[in-house]
């Protein structure tokens, strides 16, 4: 019976002799790309498309990691994504608990007035009963470790959002072009 991991005799595993050709092949790829004018620093582009309190948590963590890792980071936010980077509006994100399958409450219940009020507040007090970076400190945090948080402008024009009402530091008035443009350049892409 096979317990799924490869054992060292294995016809799966590669043997150090091929693993040893592989860093080699990697090693070779990276000195070209360096020759090719690359600066060598990998790069990570994220697409930030919603606004709950849970959903705000996942692109600032990754870039945030990304960035400390060494990586050059952007993270483009349009939609409700938007509402991550909106000063006033990071202040009081909303966690939904209908159609949430982790919800531990039924959607009949979850839909009932004030749930979403009670389960947001639920999460909050997680978030600084286990003292987890507020939305605003991860922003900051990002801002100084060189992360570009990029303002859609459709989105901007489509909320009659005010530039001005975003974090300093936020980059306003990026086009999808733009983005598209960072995603292709980019070692990682990412939908949030």
């Amino acid at each position: 019976m096979s317990t799924g991991t490869p054992s060292p005799g294995d016809e799966t595993s590669p043997s150090r002799a091929e693993l040893e050709a592989r860093v080699e092949e990697l090693e070779e790829t990276i000195a070209d790309l360096e020759a090719e004018g690359g600066d060598g620093q990998p790069k990570m582009s994220i697409i930030a498309t919603k606004g709950t309190l849970d959903m705000a948590y996942p692109p600032l963590i990754l870039a945030s990691t990304a960035a400390a890792f060494g990586y050059e980071v952007t993270v483009f936010h349009t939609f409700w994504g938007l509402d991550i980077l909106h000063e006033e509006r990071s202040k009081s994100l909303k966690l939904s608990s209908v159609g949430n399958p982790n919800m531990p409450v039924p959607n009949a219940v979850a839909a009932l007035p004030g749930m979403d009020r009670m389960t947001t507040k639920m999460m909050e007090k997680r978030i600084a009963d286990n003292d987890t970076a507020t939305i605003k400190e991860l922003i900051d945090t990002s801002l100084d470790m060189g992360v570009e948080f990029q303002a859609c402008q459709m989105t901007l024009d489509l909320m009659d959002y005010d530039e001005d009402d975003f974090y300093d530091g936020v980059t306003t008035g990026v086009g999808a072009a733009t983005a598209i443009q960072d995603m292709a350049d980019a070692d990682i892409q990412l939908l949030v």
